[in-house]
């Protein structure tokens, strides 16, 4: 599955320093059932289904996470990510301190019986109290064509929606990025409009897809009933 996109400037290759902190507190315990009381700003959960994990990520994803951002089928459809191995290790403090902030939120993508992560989404806040979010992926090569991305997303959607209570998410995907055109149709996103030289790749000015999905009207799980927050998601202690 191709990348998503990280959709701007501000997400992965944003942090030249960051605080040099401890990784975020894990969630003590998280019952299989849900709650809206998931405190996600404290350390996010592990979230688990029959293919995949999504967990917080952690400094030594930092190496694997760097090649995959760096390999060209990747780099076509994303902005510049950190220099080095260093560098993405700062990122990663850095989603610490926004998650903690109630801004930003980022999880490892980890195939089933593997350890690293394999990829990465971001979910990034647009609108004071999560109400709209903009979602950034990036997967290996490897995994694309797999049915992955799918399961993954799924879970993150979610997640977002039916626990932090985020009513709109957006995704922007290059015009011609065929795979990531196809997958946020398959989510139940709607194409709702063009972004004319949105994004840069080779020294060229390129449109973008804006992408949407609401809660309770496109498929999503969720509801667009403020407070009213439930998920399917299995979670589990880190």
């Amino acid at each position: 599955m191709v990348s998503l996109v990280t959709t701007n400037e501000t997400s992965i290759r944003r942090p030249q320093t960051a605080p040099r902190g401890k990784h975020g507190t894990a969630i003590a315990e998280v019952k299989p059932k849900l709650s809206p009381h998931v405190d996600w700003r404290a350390g996010l959960p592990l979230l688990v289904n029959e293919r995949v994990s999504l967990r917080e990520l952690r400094r030594s994803d930092a190496a694997a996470l760097h090649h995959i951002a760096r390999t060209p089928e990747v780099v076509r459809h994303t902005w510049p990510p950190p220099q080095d191995v260093e560098a993405f290790e700062r990122f990663i403090e850095w989603t610490w301190a926004e998650r903690a902030a109630g801004t930003y939120i980022c999880f490892g993508i980890v195939p089933n019986g593997a350890t690293e992560a394999r990829g990465l989404f971001e979910l990034r806040q647009m609108q004071p109290g999560f109400f709209r979010g903009e979602l950034g992926c990036i997967m290996d090569p490897a995994l694309w064509g797999t049915g992955l991305f799918q399961s993954a997303a799924r879970l993150m959607l979610d997640f977002a929606i039916g626990i932090m209570g985020v009513h709109r998410i957006e995704a922007r995907t290059a015009v011609d990025n065929v795979r990531s055109n196809v997958a946020m149709s398959r989510l139940g996103a709607r194409k709702e409009g063009v972004l004319r030289g949105a994004f840069v790749s080779g020294g060229r000015y390129e449109d973008q897809h804006l992408w949407a999905l609401v809660a309770g009207i496109d498929g999503c799980v969720g509801s667009s009933v403020p407070g009213d927050r439930h998920s399917a998601a299995a979670l589990k202690p880190r």
